[in-house]
């Protein structure tokens, strides 16, 4: 193995902890802070980081018509997403968001066959419904469970879904951009929106010092989760193919579980245990293909 390709999995292997860790991080850092004013508080930390490094980089970010609506509707990812998995910390734990969040590309595969004609293969289809059926048994089976309810997951979901019509979206304008400039830019879209929530949530406002768990886990999800994992993201899009990085989908759910039980003692029921093991293997299922032409490319 050359460098690169060294360089490559190092880079896999890290974004993979930081999608798997952020959940954790957003619940931490709602502990002694109000969960809006923590999303707002990680875009205002975000932006000057971001707009530093795209000065240090040179990258061009212009400001036209079609860039600008590119940038809002990669907002939709960002805030507006956010805000319903922020507000989901209240009712379910931070593993169970990162396994809906999992999910996310049996939804991107629905919303794209009914309403952007996007061909699913039939083990697409039956991958879908298997998770979706263990999705539905672990809110009909385990709603008393602790750190789970049906409210925490439909904020979830609706997060989830807003996440990926936000991507349809940004594919359809089609804004001439790098990757980093359109994240960058929906980035500052997001930062204005989060002004505009200030005057609703003012009387949330931090009035004493957060705790350093409260304040550490915010500055995680600000540099770590926001910044870092945007410079892996965009170098292995350029260096690894999308099928291998469509797998982490697969991959961080696992690992959130595992961080969520050992530093959040975070308790599942055996129900929800049971609806885990389902959605897995309905994304198995719905990733079979593309696992096979993964195995096949590493084979030649």
């Amino acid at each position: 193995m050359n460098i690169s390709k060294q360089n490559a999995v190092i880079t896999y292997i890290t974004l993979i902890f930081i999608w798997a860790s952020t959940p954790l991080a957003i619940v931490w850092s709602v502990d002694t802070i109000a969960p809006m004013w923590a999303m707002v508080l990680r875009f205002f930390l975000a932006l000057p980081l971001a707009l530093v490094l795209v000065w240090l980089m040179k990258i061009p970010l212009p400001f036209t018509r079609q860039t600008c609506l590119s940038y809002l509707a990669g907002s939709m990812s960002l805030i507006v997403s956010q805000t319903f998995t922020y507000l989901a910390t209240a009712h379910i734990s931070s593993s169970i968001i990162a396994l809906v969040f999992g999910m996310a590309p049996v939804i991107t595969g629905l919303i794209g066959a009914i309403w952007f004609s996007v061909r699913l293969r039939a083990l697409q289809w039956l991958g879908m419904c298997v998770a979706l059926a263990g999705l539905s048994s672990m809110c009909l089976l385990a709603q008393e469970s602790m750190h789970f309810n049906v409210i925490g997951i439909f904020l979830v979901l609706t997060s989830v879904t807003i996440y990926c019509f936000s991507m349809y979206f940004v594919k359809q304008i089609n804004a001439p951009v790098t990757p980093f400039a359109q994240a960058s830019g929906s980035i500052i879209f997001s930062t204005i929106i989060a002004i505009g929530f200030i005057p609703f949530i003012w009387e949330q406002m931090p009035t004493v010092m957060p705790s350093l768990k409260s304040i550490s886990a915010l500055l995680y999800t600000a540099v770590v989760a926001s910044i870092v994992a945007m410079f892996c993201y965009f170098k292995l899009i350029q260096n690894i193919s999308a099928t291998t990085l469509s797998l982490t989908t697969v991959m961080t759910p696992i690992i959130a579980l595992i961080l969520g039980a050992v530093l959040n003692q975070e308790y599942l029921s055996m129900q929800v245990y049971f609806g885990i093991i389902v959605i897995f293997m309905g994304l198995l299922l719905y990733f079979y293909h593309d696992i096979q032409r993964m195995l096949r490319e590493r084979i030649r």
